[in-house]
């Protein structure tokens, strides 16, 4: 059965006339006149060096290419490490433009080709280099083809990525894949090479109006907490440098002057028993992927045990408690919303009847420069104790606290969807980009006649406005 053409990005495309079953289950039916094959016909599939520093005498030294160093299009030649290549190495793992380097493990699959964007570079284990038998073959076609093939999930077991973290030569060389001839794969390569950049510029544009959105977000917050909401108050200057003026009428105090403040630690975790069967909500830097999205944290992703906290200095902390971190990532904060206790990584501040919690937590969030400041230089990051003693707050009067609250809850909604409109159009983009990928290189679409300054992708995915 012949396809009946393809839509995508508004945009109508053609089938080709005839077409046959190419024999592989993913890839279903090909154009007529494609050939399918293994990758061994088509090209040479050469595993890198394996890494012995034992043997690293410098002699015969040279840059090489890891899997970290080959990423979707890209290679990075910043800073590569050196091993030894022999004079009768160094043409067997010498990598060459137009050679496609492939990750075999990682991320399997992941490909991106040689430019020449240094004189000299090899390549270890890690990588297939693949290069074409005859100058019929567009590896820029082929590009294409491993991206589908590695975003389809073919390089793994039955469809299942977990089931496979490596991607052999003998497994890479047996694949059968679809060949275009070879003015067809350069036309198909052109025209991708064309759709998807157009596509990336959208992307791109709609990730810097995220940055503005969130940008735009944070200085809501700041002048908020900071400015109050009156713009006719009478100021005064605070004495704090990263505060500035605040409305003459704040207080300005160390947060431990308005809060109890309550340090962390974590119960031996080499005794079963103050873990086992946990039902006491423990914040760790286990859960500082959740603080980043939230300003309420109702579970953690660990439990302790009454025993536990018998056997340990952590203290159940009372529902309402600002918990900030002070390792890693500096300054992620949430208030709980049950009774928790807190590794030695995170600060508890249990608000008086003068600070409201809310209030604090996006104080917290506003000191991001501060924080900064106080880390800045030190080998490990964190915040020492004596620095989160010092921190300070302005202290408005509980009502004007709450109004201003909730004036940061309305408009923070507001920009908040504005960014998920935002994002749900990148993700539109980035589908419209894998089917145009998927419809091109399987010849769902002929896009030999495709017009060289065609539009219609630039209104794909929406405004996001």
């Amino acid at each position: 059965m012949k396809p009946q053409g393809n839509s995508t990005g508004g945009r109508r495309f053609k089938p080709y006339p005839a077409y046959k079953d190419s024999g592989v289950e993913w890839l279903g039916e090909i154009p007529a006149h494609w050939d399918v094959a293994p990758v061994y016909a088509r090209y040479e599939v050469a595993l890198g060096k394996m890494l012995d520093a034992k043997r690293v005498t410098g002699e015969f030294s040279g840059r090489y290419l890891r899997n970290v160093d080959v990423q979707w299009d890209r290679v990075d030649t910043e800073e590569l490490p050196e091993m030894d290549f022999a004079p009768w190495e160094r043409d067997r793992y010498l990598v060459r433009p137009g050679d496609l380097l492939v990750c075999e493990g990682g991320e399997v699959g992941r490909a991106a080709i040689w430019r020449g964007e240094i004189k000299e570079c090899f390549y270890q284990k890690a990588l297939h280099r693949l290069r074409p038998r005859a100058e019929s073959e567009a590896p820029r076609f082929f590009y294409y083809l491993m991206y589908l093939a590695a975003t389809r999930g073919v390089f793994a077991a039955g469809g299942n990525q977990d089931t496979i973290d490596h991607l052999t030569a003998i497994q890479l060389r047996h694949y059968r894949l679809p060949f275009a001839p070879m003015y067809e794969q350069r036309a198909i390569a052109a025209f991708l090479d064309r759709e998807t950049a157009r596509i990336d510029a959208l992307v791109a544009k709609k990730e810097r109006l995220i940055e503005l959105l969130q940008e735009k977000r944070t200085a809501l917050i700041t002048r908020a907490v900071t400015k109050g909401l009156d713009p006719n108050v009478p100021m005064k200057d605070s004495g704090v440098e990263w505060l500035g003026e605040i409305p003459a009428h704040w207080e300005v105090e160390r947060i431990k002057w308005a809060a109890r403040m309550k340090s962390g630690h974590t119960p031996d975790k080499k005794v079963d028993s103050y873990w086992h069967g946990g039902d006491i909500p423990w914040v760790s830097l286990a859960d500082t992927g959740s603080l980043r999205e939230v300003d309420y944290i109702a579970n953690t992703a660990v439990m302790t045990t009454p025993d536990g906290l018998a056997h340990s200095s952590a203290h159940i902390l009372p529902a309402g408690t600002v918990v900030f971190s002070r390792d890693a990532t500096i300054g992620l904060c949430a208030i709980t919303r049950a009774s928790m206790a807190v590794s030695q990584h995170f600060i508890g501040w249990v608000c008086s009847v003068r600070l409201n919690p809310e209030y604090l937590l996006f104080v917290l969030r506003s000191m991001t420069e501060e924080l900064e400041r106080l880390t800045m230089g030190a080998t490990v990051r964190t915040i020492g104790m004596p620095d989160v003693r010092s921190l300070v707050t302005p202290i408005p009067p509980v009502p004007e606290q709450e109004r201003i609250v909730l004036h940061v809850h309305k408009n923070r909604s507001e920009i908040d969807a504005l960014v998920g409109k935002v994002r749900e159009a990148i993700e539109r983009l980035r589908e419209l980009r894998t089917a145009l990928i998927s419809a091109a290189v399987t010849g769902r679409i002929d896009v030999r006649g495709a017009a060289a300054g065609s539009a219609g992708v630039a209104e794909t995915g929406g405004s996001g406005r």
